[in-house]
């Protein structure tokens, strides 16, 4: 496995392909089960497999946890070592963003898509995430780029920034891994005590029962209240802070006001348990 930090030892490592297929794993490091299932997907289907380990900065606001966020570089390239990784990009910011972060050009997602959900919350998030996958899929030109479904949101504005672009990249979706409790996988897990890991893998429960309302022909209304008075009114406010829970077009994420069986649609929820936001999706 080969590690490089700058852009022209990249491009010198990608001359010597000659043709091959890139499958491609953009990451932010702390790697878990999630990251890993992205890589073994891109090992069976490409001949040269290439992971990013980058903490965007870009994509923090000054109130999130940039400086906080986790980066066991060593235990990750031991990871990727073991995934059989063929290259392993680990720039430093400067490498990405040579002028800094005010001079960069940045992508503009779709607004349909990226003004709801986390989009509101955290404004300028998905600017941030779509200007530093780009310029990586310009760095590395994968043929394939893999990506957990748990962010879904970000998922859906990738698949279409590279249609807007006509980017010759296949974007693949991942399934959600989980803990044993139903608990989605993230970096941000490792902030959380026992007991709030719980909590966010009772809401997990909570999720799938409102899921299964809806498909029984519940309104979408009394499953939303559903779940909130089961989950709120065992956990209370005082332990979580809930963003959003909402029903959403899978497709189009606009807003899912009544059940419709030729129309896929998800779950979306966020909670934020003392200073870790989490998020998830059925």
């Amino acid at each position: 496995m080969q590690v490089c930090q700058s852009k022209e030892q990249l491009k010198d490592f990608k001359q010597e392909l000659k043709g091959q297929s890139i499958g491609f794993v953009p990451t932010m490091g702390a790697l878990h089960e999630g990251h890993l299932s992205l890589i073994r997907e891109a090992r069976k289907q490409n001949d040269f497999v290439i992971v990013s380990i980058f903490v965007n900065p870009l994509q923090f606001s000054p109130s999130e946890d940039l400086s906080k966020y986790p980066r066991p570089l060593e235990k990750d390239l031991d990871l990727c070592k073991k995934e059989n990784v063929d290259l392993v990009f680990t720039p430093i910011p400067e490498e990405i963003y040579p002028e800094g972060l005010d001079k960069i050009t940045k992508v503009i997602p779709r607004k349909s898509i990226s003004e709801c959900l986390c989009g509101i919350s955290r404004p300028g998030h998905f600017d941030g995430v779509l200007t530093v996958v780009l310029k990586l899929f310009n760095l590395v030109q994968p043929h394939r780029a893999y990506f957990g479904l748990k962010d879904y949101q970000q998922f859906l504005l990738i698949k279409r920034m590279v249609e807007d672009f006509n980017l010759n990249i296949e974007i693949i979706g991942m399934p959600i891994i989980r803990e044993l409790s139903g608990l989605a996988l993230s970096s941000r897990n490792q902030y959380l005590t026992e007991n709030k890991k719980q909590i966010a893998a009772n809401l997990f429960q909570s999720l799938k029962e409102g899921h299964e309302l809806i498909n029984s022909g519940k309104s979408i209304g009394e499953s939303l209240l559903f779940i909130r008075e089961k989950y709120l009114s065992k956990f209370g406010l005082a332990k979580l802070e809930l963003d959003y829970l909402e029903a959403r077009n899978a497709d189009t994420l606009e807003i899912y006001n009544a059940y419709n069986a030729d129309i896929p649609f998800k779950l979306f929820v966020a909670i934020k348990l003392g200073n870790t936001r989490l998020i998830d999706n059925v």
